[in-house]
């Protein structure tokens, strides 16, 4: 690892942060004619992705709030999905900046905090760009944060998580933008 890597493992809260503001600005391209649009990830509408997203939030709130995360979430309820993603955002911030925890378990295995924090800033800015490209108004991920999670994401995404959870990782010039070599090795099309 890098020391910019370990920089972004210590920071990881900071980190998803930044994820969580950039994935709002996406938030705001959503209008409800565009729930059945098709996004970057293969068989799921946007519908389907802001629950996934919802999901997923929950999950790393109960992580800094209760200290594990159950694999079985619940799903989400009816409503406006952009609200509700939106709140579940901000407390999702809200508990991650208030928690003294070191470590989480997710499903039985103890995780150090800043380990969580960080795939979780991997997913929701990768799920942001995913929902402005699902909107057809695509946004790059800020430079210093597709910088700082381009150096976190092989200890996240390996061999063995494709062609499951993604799509294989995608040629790309090394001097191509920050967020374009992030979303070629996360199997999209930037």
């Amino acid at each position: 690892m890098t020391d910019e890597g370990a920089a972004a493992l210590i920071g990881g809260v900071g980190l998803l942060e930044r994820a969580v503001n950039y994935t709002l600005g996406s938030l705001l391209l959503v209008t409800p004619e565009l729930m059945s649009r098709p996004t970057p990830c293969r068989a799921w509408n946007l519908a389907d992705l802001l629950a996934h997203m919802n999901d997923s939030m929950l999950a790393l709130h109960e992580a800094a709030d209760i200290g594990h995360v159950a694999l079985d979430v619940p799903a989400a309820g009816g409503g406006d999905p952009v609200a509700t993603l939106r709140d579940r955002a901000c407390q999702l911030l809200g508990a991650w900046a208030n928690s003294e925890r070191s470590e989480a378990s997710v499903g039985g295995l103890a995780l150090h905090t800043s380990i969580l924090t960080s795939t979780g800033a991997l997913e929701i800015a990768a799920h942001g760009w995913d929902v402005a490209s699902a909107c057809g108004r695509p946004r790059p991920i800020p430079p210093a944060l597709a910088e700082e999670l381009l150096n976190l994401v092989p200890l996240f995404v390996t061999d063995i998580d494709r062609p499951g959870r993604f799509d294989p990782a995608l040629a790309i010039s090394q001097r191509a933008p920050g967020s374009d070599r992030l979303l070629a090795f996360l199997g999209r099309r930037p």
